[in-house]
């Protein structure tokens, strides 16, 4: 079994989340791919619009129907900053026969030699890079399509009272609505 592992904040998880999980998991003959909620990214500063529980159900909503996409919870059950090599520990200790297969974006991977752990990370699984937001991939880049869709853009538009019909599934948009969540900034 081969799984691709792809993290984020998912605040809210949008098409283009799953446009490049999609993507991937064919371009790369994936069994499935994890999209694993972060609790709480330790490069980034600040926190996230939307509480860890609500960023996970809105993935479970959105890849309902879909057998190759499965949400992850993983990091949701540690207290604590989201590690990946952690994460891959835990499905390496679930899944010991499976393939792990890591996909970065490449604004991530610039990053990893930051990463706590990155060398286990390596060990852990196979790191594969893509071009995100249309850029020119590097050599050995992945490409997926440009989606040109932010989860920045989408709590910006349900501040601004607007639709995100078409930015995020339909079942993600009505829970977006039922919580009342991003309506402040």
């Amino acid at each position: 079994m081969r799984i691709g592992v792809f993290g984020g904040s998912f605040d809210p998880i949008h098409h283009g989340h799953l446009i490049a999980a999609a993507a991937l998991a064919e371009a790369l003959a994936l069994d499935e791919v994890r999209l694993v909620v972060a609790r709480q990214q330790p490069l980034k500063g600040g926190g996230h619009a939307a509480p860890p529980e609500d960023r996970a159900a809105m993935v479970e909503l959105a890849v309902r129907g879909d057998p190759r996409l499965q949400a992850s919870r993983a990091e949701l059950e540690r207290d604590g900053p989201s590690y990946t090599a952690d994460t891959l520990r835990s499905f390496r200790a679930e899944q010991p026969q499976a393939e792990l297969v890591l996909l970065l974006g490449a604004d991530a991977a610039a990053e990893l030699p930051r990463w706590r752990e990155a060398d286990a990370v390596r060990a852990l699984a196979r790191v594969e890079v893509f071009s995100r937001n249309g850029g020119a991939a590097e050599s050995g880049e992945l490409q997926v399509p440009r989606v040109d869709i932010s989860s920045t853009a989408i709590r910006a538009l349900v501040r601004a009272g607007r639709s995100i019909r078409y930015w995020v599934p339909d079942a993600v948009a009505e829970y977006i609505a039922a919580r009342r969540l991003y309506r402040e900034a």
